[in-house]
């Protein structure tokens, strides 16, 4: 059973992996080049345990120690009670979940070992809004898609914001990112996919029209929130797709946009 520590300094260096939680720079670069990342709330720290993540400690207000007896009991991890005030200081918010984790990350699979298994992908293209990844990555695990490609600009999936707005989807769906990016894309086409890229242009075709969920081995590109795929992602795709809209709408948010292109690409396979 790990050790649970009260803790009422927050300058206390064992406190290291979870200061300055809100500073988004700052933690884009901590978190990856020390191979962390932070779970917050009971059900996104048991999905990472269940998903075999390492965990390196908790933190935790003293109401949520029984509540997490359980994971405390299989994880060697130290946990650390603190008061809420205490986590504040540290963390730079109202931790008001009452729990965090720091996990250790895992080595990412490269692109070509993740499309040799998989059918149906989805590919990012300069998405760095955190919400919208974790939104992305929820609805990806919800409707069936395989895993899930990253253009090099693309925001962390395991930042804090990302796996809270997935509510730990991103652990169930494989990632890989794409080192030079669009030529990459030809490792993707190599392996058997067509590359259908979204966009809203008059000139795509119809995603019902091009019925995806009838190819063998489809990717599928989506672009930032606003700019959309770039002239060089659209120009290396296969196809252009778009999703029929009504009312003068002429576009969606990326992740309403992903959940209903993802619908389409799936349509028909038989649930995981």
């Amino acid at each position: 059973m790990a050790d649970i520590i009260t803790i009422d300094d927050p300058a206390d260096p064992r406190l290291h992996d979870y200061t300055g939680l809100t500073d988004v720079e700052l933690r884009r670069r901590r978190e990856p080049a020390e191979g962390l990342f932070i779970a917050e709330g009971e059900k996104v720290i048991r999905r990472a345990r269940h998903a075999g993540y390492e965990m390196r400690s908790m933190l935790l207000s003293a109401k949520w120690v029984d509540v997490m007896r359980d994971v405390i009991e299989e994880a060697p991890a130290p946990v650390y009670a603190v008061s809420p005030e205490l986590a504040e200081r540290v963390t730079g918010y109202h931790v008001h979940r009452g729990a965090l984790a720091s996990m250790q990350r895992k080595p990412l699979p490269t692109a070509a070992e993740l499309l040799r298994t998989t059918r149906r992908v989805a590919v990012m293209e300069a998405v760095n809004d955190h919400t919208n990844i974790g939104a992305i990555f929820r609805s990806a695990a919800a409707l069936g898609m395989d895993a899930v490609l990253l253009s090099p600009d693309c925001a962390d999936p395991l930042y804090r914001r990302s796996v809270k707005v997935s509510m730990g989807a991103v652990f169930s769906v494989p990632y890989a990112r794409l080192e030079t990016w669009p030529r990459d894309l030809e490792i993707v086409r190599e392996a058997g996919f067509r590359i259908l890229a979204l966009t809203p242009d008059e000139k795509a075709t119809s995603i019902d029209a091009a019925a995806p969920h009838r190819l063998d081995r489809v990717a599928l590109m989506l672009g930032a929130e606003g700019s959309g795929l770039s002239t060089r992602a659209l120009m290396a795709a296969d196809e252009w797709v778009r999703i029929p809209m009504a009312h003068g709408i002429d576009s969606l948010n990326v992740g309403a946009a992903a959940a209903v292109s993802f619908y389409a690409v799936t349509a028909g396979r038989p649930p995981a």
